[in-house]
């Protein structure tokens, strides 16, 4: 069944790349047909999903026998969630894109392309394995922002790829290192078996390399300057993917690998984590503030909100753990329907200028009510899913042992910064007498209605009932704050 979802799409990819060029329909429906399938079987995986029952789906077997490298792959609490996040967006992604015209089949195929990325990375239980997922999401990436983005695409895009990759050839040096000192590599194994037995040095310098692997993708401030020019100039689906999933590896690597692994280091690296975390939220929210592209504004949002995520992690315990997990999720699924309403008024406008668009309420009333859904939804008001891991994160640095009250206080500024520059933008682009660049222009169509639907019937679920999503996240929050030793 894994095995299934992870490469189903590169067969939709490969379909869509064979089809004539001039042909713009076959692609758009060869992409939602694989796309939507392949969400009906992770929604399937999670209805026969146990929670709290540990890895499940398992499949193994020998991929390179010499050199000790297999084809391993399962699901748990931590996955999963991530999986159907991967596979929710793809699908409304694609039909996001219904009016491509410029290459479709190559367009498609890309999005495809990447989703198997995704899909394996949250999957893949050997390194290996792992590592040619990571790297395989730059591809397609790399060319939807380059070929598709804005004006400056290229330059973005070349960015985007040697920020990652940088981060990246750090990661692989820790890979093959932790399989030259225990001769496996097994994520399993290592993080049952060697998470105490390495030495405590070794521990420190592994953590580092995977720390910049993974802090690149989060991203972690000063890393994140590839994000704002990447989102800017990337077409509205692929800003989506990369808010909604792409962020969340750099999150699901840290839990995943960095605190499984090498608990003894992860003490030692805590302050430094949290006091990372509190500055990417604060200095996410402050330049977000200042901001006059609304789709630089989301994207320096996403820093501040994933500076949440990272605070979580960082406080080593059970909540702020699972507060880590929940800010990944809802963060994927506000952040990506953001983009996809900030791409709705492009397609109108043809400007994302804050000061050049008022009156959203008046002229396209269903438009600027989501767009205001979807912001409210960002401040992390309570009975949203924003509220919940935000929270949990706050709570679990609060009652860390470890670290200080200071650094929750000054974190905390971060969510009245948020709700202040989301406030602020609503008030000039929601409300106000319509601008002249909207005056003829339509409300959404029924298709863009339903493209946001299920992130506002998810968020607002969550938002009333946590369990939906910590079901699935608490037992492993829980499992990994006991080897932490919290």
């Amino acid at each position: 069944m894994l095995t299934l979802i992870v490469f189903l799409p590169l067969v939709g990819a490969a379909v869509c790349a064979l089809l004539p060029k001039n042909n713009l329909q076959w692609p758009r429906w060869v992409a939602a047909a694989f796309s939507a399938v392949d969400l009906a079987l992770v929604v399937w995986l999670a209805l026969h999903f146990v929670p709290g029952g540990g890895r499940q789906f398992a499949e193994s077997f020998a991929w390179v026998p010499s050199a000790q490298i297999n084809y391993s792959m399962s699901v748990d609490g931590l996955s999963l969630p991530l999986l159907f996040l991967s596979a929710l967006l793809t699908f409304l992604a694609v039909i996001a894109s219904w009016k491509i015209d410029k290459k479709p089949a190559f367009y498609f195929s890309m999005m495809l392309l990447l989703q198997v990325g995704m899909n394996g990375v949250f999957l893949a239980m050997d390194f290996v394995l792992f590592y040619v997922f990571w790297e395989l999401v730059l591809v397609p990436m790399y060319f939807l922002i380059a070929q598709w983005g804005g004006p400056r695409r290229e330059y973005a895009a070349m960015k985007f790829f040697l920020y990652t990759l940088f981060g990246s050839v750090f990661m692989l040096v820790g890979i093959v290192t932790l399989f030259l000192n225990t001769g496996t590599f097994d994520m399993v194994v290592l993080t049952t078996r060697w998470s105490t037995l390495l030495p405590a040095g070794l521990q420190w310098w592994l953590f580092l390399l995977f720390f910049l692997g993974f802090a690149v993708k989060v991203p972690i401030w000063p890393l994140h300057t590839w994000l704002p020019d990447a989102h800017v100039e990337a077409p509205t689906a692929a800003s989506a993917l990369l808010a909604g999933v792409l962020l969340k590896m750099g999150v699901y690597g840290f839990l995943r690998v960095s605190l499984p692994m090498l608990p003894n280091a992860f003490h030692q690296w805590q302050w430094f984590l949290a006091v990372l975390a509190m500055i990417s939220i604060v200095y996410g929210a402050a330049v977000a503030f200042a901001q006059t592209d609304i789709k630089k504004l989301v994207a320096y949002s996403s820093v501040s909100h994933m500076g949440f995520a990272m605070l979580g992690i960082a406080s080593g315990t059970a909540i702020g753990i699972g507060g880590a997990m929940a800010v990944s999720f809802s963060h994927g699924l506000i952040a990506g329907m953001l983009f996809l309403m900030v791409g709705q008024v492009y397609d109108r406008a043809h400007t994302r200028e804050i000061s050049q668009l008022s009156g959203l309420a008046g002229q396209m009333p269903m438009i600027a009510g989501l767009l205001a859904f979807a912001s409210i939804a960002s401040m992390g008001l309570p009975g949203l899913s924003g509220f919940i891991g935000e929270f949990m994160s706050l709570l679990g640095a609060w009652q860390s042992p470890d670290l200080a009250h200071w650094i929750v206080f000054a974190a905390s500024m971060g969510v009245l910064l948020g709700a202040a520059y989301m406030l602020w933008m609503m008030q000039r682009v929601v409300l106000g007498q319509p601008s002249y660049i909207i005056a003829d222009c339509p409300d959404a169509s029924l298709r863009e209605v339903l493209v946001v639907a299920p992130l506002v019937v998810m968020i607002v679920a969550i938002g009333l009932d946590w369990d939906l999503l910590l079901r699935y996240a608490d037992p492993f929050a829980r499992l990994l704050a006991k080897t932490l030793g919290a």
